[in-house]
């Protein structure tokens, strides 16, 4: 079924229809679930001029209000929570159940102990129709049994890249079950970015509670004489683990005011940081003259580095986009991204020449056009910052080329995970 999302008004636009609608509260709840972010800031820019009227007083409080306590999420949610993450659990624990040996089971079905649940429980908050569960479902069934019928082991180059994307493949499946219908909109994209970065933040959280739980568990047995290791790591740890991306998920998705102001702090203290880092990084690769083109080794870590970089830069501008810092963190994001633009030229140079002199293999093909969809994003994201910075731009501008490639992206891993293999014929 074709879903079809009008374009999303500009925050001027916004502004003039909130002010004119203010009589009619069906209208303007609309306008604010269709994107909280943008409506909040077009609210805030015209409040001075409408804060005598009650309805503007209403929405005012409405969106400054601070929560206080945790909300546990409609009725049955958490309840749903906890079976879905006893389920990623019974996953984890295929290998002790069944005698398979975890060298086999984990690289193909790592990423089946959590995506397809998060999937789950966000169809389940998008109240997904019966009749659209069928795709969702095929697309996490048939990689399964694809993925565990492929042959090859951690020697072929193919098995290794299809266990390595194929996560990736799923967690595009997942931003498809986060916007629901509305997937082909930007801000539903960007929305689903963010909940990434909340995600990771409440994820670290909650592992490292997680880790004084477990000392201090271990600790009070060891005290008695009764050494209970290897029990929790086999009973309490994989479930806990398996858990913890669902717990974050349900506390993000039902609390954002968890996270959302530790989001913005880490944007504006590391992305001047690695600013720097990158800079001082690049003039040593000048200095002592290392050769990217004949070290594979050193150019597999320039593309780890790439990678976290551009993540970074993601999160950054995402954050940048909700929070708008002023125009010091502008600049240094702007800068940011240009100083990765140089990295990512630099790596696919290097990618092209090993192409040119080596020939084709499988671990080539797949990082070039990795890299080549990221240079392509990055160099957009970078232009429109560089408009931004100029007052020619509107962090919509940023947001929409943020998130076009995404359909892109998850072409790309599926052709990595599915294709590949079959066309350099398993090796």
């Amino acid at each position: 079924m074709n879903h079809s999302t009008t374009p999303a008004p500009s925050q001027h636009e916004l502004q003039e229809t909130i002010a004119s609608q203010l009589e009619q509260p069906a209208a303007l709840e609309r306008l604010y679930r269709t994107n909280p972010s943008l409506f909040g800031r077009a609210f805030d820019a015209v409040f001075p001029d409408i804060q005598s009227h009650p309805a503007a007083q209403t929405w005012h409080e409405r969106l400054h209000f601070k929560q206080e306590g945790l909300s546990l999420g409609a009725p049955n949610e958490l309840p749903f929570v906890l079976v879905l993450a006893a389920l990623a659990g019974g996953i984890a624990k295929i290998p002790d159940i069944t005698g398979v040996s975890p060298d086999y089971f984990f690289p193909r079905n790592i990423g089946f102990i959590v995506l397809p649940f998060l999937m789950a429980y966000f169809l389940r908050k998008q109240q997904t129709p019966a009749a659209r569960l069928l795709l969702p479902t095929l697309a996490v069934v048939l990689p399964v049994i694809y993925i565990n019928f492929l042959p090859g082991n951690d020697r072929n180059d193919t098995f290794v890249l299809a266990c390595i994307h194929l996560p990736l493949f799923l967690w595009t499946l997942l931003g498809y079950a986060f916007t629901g219908a509305g997937w082909k909109d930007p801000a539903r994209r960007t929305a689903y970015l963010r909940f990434n970065g909340d995600l990771l933040i409440m994820g670290v959280l909650l592992g490292l509670a997680g880790l004084l739980f477990t000392g201090l568990t271990m600790g009070l047995f060891s005290l008695v004489g009764i050494r209970i290791e290897e029990f929790y790591a086999r009973y309490i740890a994989v479930w806990g683990l398996a858990a913890l991306p669902l717990v974050a998920t349900f506390l993000v998705h039902n609390n954002p005011q968890l996270v959302n102001r530790i989001s913005p702090l880490i944007a504006r203290i590391f992305t001047p940081l690695v600013f720097v880092t990158l800079l001082l990084f690049l003039g040593a690769v000048l200095f002592t003259g290392k050769n990217l083109y004949n070290d594979r080794d050193f150019l597999l870590l320039f593309n780890g580095i790439l990678l976290a970089v551009m993540a970074l830069v993601m999160f950054g501008v995402t954050e940048a986009t909700k929070n708008s810092g002023g125009t010091i963190n502008l600049f240094f994001l702007t800068g940011l991204s240009f100083v990765a633009l140089v990295i990512n030229g630099l790596a696919l140079s290097a990618i092209v020449f090993r192409l040119a002199e080596y020939g084709l293999t499988p671990n080539r093909v797949a990082v070039l056009g990795g890299n080549l969809l990221l240079f392509i994003n990055l160099l957009l994201v970078s232009r429109q910052l560089l408009q931004l910075l100029r007052g020619k731009a509107t962090v919509e501008n940023v947001e929409k080329v943020l998130v076009l490639l995404l359909p892109v992206y998850a072409a790309w891993t599926a052709l990595v995970t599915f294709a590949l293999p079959l066309l350099f014929q398993f090796r």
